[in-house]
C-alpha cells in the first residue's frame, strides 16, 4: 500500500513538472518574440524616418541636386540659394568641442567621486550632477545668452586670443570677431550640456569595479593614479565608452541652446570666435517661415542630412573607440 502510494506522488510530481515545463516553454517562447517585436519595430521605426525625410526633400534634391545640396555654400531661401555645408561645418565644429571638453571634465567629476570626494558630500554632489542633465535646453540657451556670451566676449576670448595669437594654428582657431555668440561659445554651452552624462554612467561603471581588484592592485605598489587608470578603467571601459557614445548622440541633436549662443549666420571659417550655424538651429529659426514648397523641403533635407550624420557619426565612433578599448586594454 506504502508502495503504491508513493509511485502516485511521483507520478503526480512527474505531472506537475511536465505542466510547468511546458508553460515555462510558452512563457519563454512569448517573450522572445516579443523582444523580435520590439527590434524590428525599432527598425521599421528608423527605417520609416529615413524614407518620410527623404521623400519630403526630394523636391529640393530634384530642384538643385543632392550633391550640390549638400557641398553648396550659401544658403539664401529668398534667392533660391540653397547650400547644407554651413550647417554641417557649424554641426561637426561645436560637436567636436563639445566632445572635446566634456569628455575628461566628465571622467574627472566620475573619479572624483567614486574615490577622492568625502563619503558624506557624494550623494549630494552626484545628485547635484544629475539633475544638470534635467535642466531644460532652454534654460542652457537663456543663460548662456544673457549670462554666459557676454563673459565670453568680454573675458574669455580676448585672453585665449591674446595667448596663443603667436602659435600657429592656434592662432586662427582663436580669432574671430568675439562677439560671445559663436562657435566656441556654443561648443563650451554644449560641454556643460552632455557632461551630466559622461560622468554619471561613468561614476555607475566605475562604482561596480571590484574591490578585490583594486585592492590587489595597491597590495602590489600601485598608487591610486595607476588603479584607476590601469584597473578601474579598463573594467569599465565598455559602460565609459558608451557613455561618451550617448553623450556625442546628445550634442549632434542639441538645438534650443545653440540656437541661442552661436550667432544663427552661415559660415564656414576657421575662427572659432565667428558665429556660425547649425543644421539644428537653422531648422528651428525657419521652420516655421517657410514660403514654398521647395523652402520646406530644403529644411526637411537638412533635417535628412543631420538624421544621415548623426547615425554615421556615431557608428563609426563607436567602432574606433571600441577598437582601440580592446586594443590598448582601455
Amino acid at each position: 500500500m506504502g508502495f503504491q502510494s508513493g509511485n502516485l506522488e511521483k507520478s503526480v510530481q512527474s505531472e506537475l513538472i511536465r505542466k510547468r515545463s511546458k508553460i515555462f516553454r510558452i512563457q519563454d517562447f512569448i517573450f522572445e518574440k516579443f523582444l523580435w517585436l520590439l527590434a524590428v519595430g525599432f527598425i521599421l521605426v528608423l527605417a520609416s524616418i529615413f524614407i518620410v525625410l527623404y521623400w519630403q526633400s526630394k523636391p529640393v534634391f530634384e530642384e538643385v541636386g543632392i550633391l550640390k545640396f549638400i557641398f553648396g555654400t550659401k544658403w539664401n531661401p529668398d534667392e533660391g540659394l540653397y547650400g547644407a555645408l554651413p550647417h554641417i561645418y557649424g554641426t561637426l565644429v561645436t560637436t567636436t568641442l563639445a566632445i572635446l571638453i566634456a569628455t575628461p571634465l566628465g571622467f574627472g567629476i566620475a573619479i572624483f567621486l567614486v574615490e577622492l570626494c568625502p563619503p558624506k558630500l557624494r550623494d549630494f554632489i552626484g545628485t547635484l550632477v544629475e539633475m544638470l542633465a534635467a535642466i531644460p535646453s532652454i534654460i542652457y540657451g537663456i543663460w548662456g545668452l544673457y549670462i554666459f556670451a557676454p563673459l565670453m566676449s568680454k573675458y574669455v576670448e580676448p585672453t585665449l586670443h591674446a595667448i596663443f595669437k603667436d602659435v600657429p594654428i592656434l592662432n586662427e582657431l582663436f580669432n574671430g570677431y568675439m562677439f560671445g555668440t559663436d562657435f566656441f561659445t556654443a561648443g563650451v554651452v554644449l560641454a556643460f550640456m552632455i557632461t551630466p552624462f559622461i560622468a554619471a554612467v561613468t561614476r555607475d561603471a566605475l562604482n561596480v569595479v571590484p574591490p578585490v581588484l583594486k585592492e590587489s592592485a595597491y597590495g602590489l605598489g600601485a598608487t591610486k593614479t595607476e588603479v584607476i587608470i590601469k584597473v578601474m578603467f579598463p573594467f569599465a571601459k565598455l559602460a565609459i565608452v558608451g557613455s561618451v557614445i550617448l553623450a556625442l548622440g546628445r550634442a549632434l541633436g542639441e538645438t534650443m541652446a545653440v540656437t541661442f549662443v552661436i550667432g544663427n549666420i552661415p559660415n564656414i571659417t576657421p575662427h572659432l570666435f565667428d558665429p556660425g550655424t547649425t543644421i539644428t538651429s537653422t531648422l528651428a529659426n525657419e521652420f516655421m517661415e517657410a514660403a514654398g514648397k521647395l523652402d520646406y523641403a530644403a529644411l526637411l533635407g537638412l533635417a535628412f542630412i543631420l538624421f544621415v550624420v548623426d547615425f554615421l557619426i556615431l557608428w563609426v565612433a563607436k567602432s574606433i573607440f571600441l577598437q582601440k578599448a580592446q586594443r590598448y586594454k582601455l
